[in-house]
C-alpha cells in the first residue's frame, strides 16, 4: 500500500542520510522489522513489545557478522530509523484503520489521511509563501536557517483552515473541537517533525535526503511532517475523542 511504500522508501532515504557520517544501517533487517510493523497493524498478530524485542535480538546479533565500521554508529542509526520511522508508520495505518473499523457511512479513516495530508503540504507551501514575504524573525537557525517565526504563523494558520474546509468537505462525522485540535497539532508537531529532518541532514551535511522524487528531494523529505504528526494525533484520537 501507499504506507508501507513511504515507509520503506523513507527508511532507505535515512540510511543513505546517515551513511555520510560513517553509520551503516543494516537495510534489510530494518526494513523487515518496520514492515513487520506495519502488517501488524493490519493483522494484529502480536503485541508491539514483542516485535520490538525480537527485532532488537536479531538486530544486536547481526551487527557481530557485518564487521562495517561502528557497531555502535550501525545500531544506533539502524534502532533509530526503526522507532522514528517504522512506528510512526505503523501510528499513520493506525489513524488510517480506527475509524475504517467503524461503522460509519463512509470510510472516515481514508478522509482523514487525505485531510491531513493536504492539511501539511498546503500548511508547508503557506510557509514558504510567508517567510519568503515576510520572514524577518528566524525560527530555529542553528538547525534550518531560512525558517521564519512568520512562515511557521501562516503555515499554521493554513494547516488549521485547511482541516476545517476539510470537515465542511468530507469529515462531517467528526466535531468542530476535533478537526480543530487536529489542524492545531499538525500546524505545530508537523512543523516541529520538519525541523527534526532538518536537524538529522544538517548533522549529515546534506541538503536533501536523497534525489527519489524529482525537485522535492526524497520520501523521508516529503513526508516527514507526516510521519511526526502521526502519533500525536493518534493519541488524541485514541483516548480524547
Amino acid at each position: 500500500s501507499f504506507f508501507v511504500l513511504v515507509s520503506l522508501m523513507s527508511c532507505y532515504d535515512f540510511s543513505l542520510l546517515v551513511k555520510h557520517k560513517g553509520a551503516n544501517v543494516n537495510l534489510l533487517l530494518g526494513g523487515v522489522v518496520v514492515f513487520v510493523f506495519l502488517l501488524n497493524q493490519f493483522l494484529v498478530f502480536v503485541d508491539l513489545f514483542s516485535i520490538i524485542l525480537l527485532s532488537s535480538l536479531a538486530l544486536l546479533t547481526f551487527e557481530l557478522f557485518r564487521n562495517k565500521g561502528s557497531a555502535i554508529f550501525n545500531l544506533g542509526s539502524t534502532f533509530l530509523g526503526i522507532f522514528y520511522i517504522g512506528i510512526f508508520s505503523a501510528a499513520l495505518i493506525s489513524l488510517r484503520e480506527f475509524y475504517s473499523n467503524d461503522v460509519i457511512e463512509n470510510d472516515l479513516g481514508a478522509y482523514l489521511i487525505i485531510s491531513i495530508l493536504a492539511s501539511i503540504w498546503i500548511g508547508d507551501s503557506a510557509a514558504y509563501y510567508g517567510g519568503i514575504t515576510f520572514g524577518k524573525h528566524k525560527l530555529f537557525p542553528r538547525v534550518s536557517p531560512k525558517k521564519s517565526w512568520e512562515g511557521a504563523i501562516f503555515g499554521f494558520i493554513f494547516s488549521v483552515g485547511t482541516m476545517i474546509l476539510a470537515k465542511v468537505l468530507v469529515l462531517n462525522a467528526l466535531n468542530w473541537i476535533n478537526v480543530v485540535v487536529i489542524g492545531i497539532i499538525i500546524g505545530t508537531i508537523g512543523q516541529i517533525g520538519d525541523l527534526v529532518e532538518s536537524l538529522i541532514k544538517r548533522g549529515s551535511e546534506v541538503k536533501d535526503s536523497s534525489s527519489l522524487i524529482p525537485g522535492h528531494g526524497g520520501f523521508f523529505d516529503r513526508f516527514d511532517s507526516l510521519l511526526f504528526s502521526a502519533p500525536a494525533i493518534w493519541i488524541y484520537i485514541k483516548y480524547f475523542v
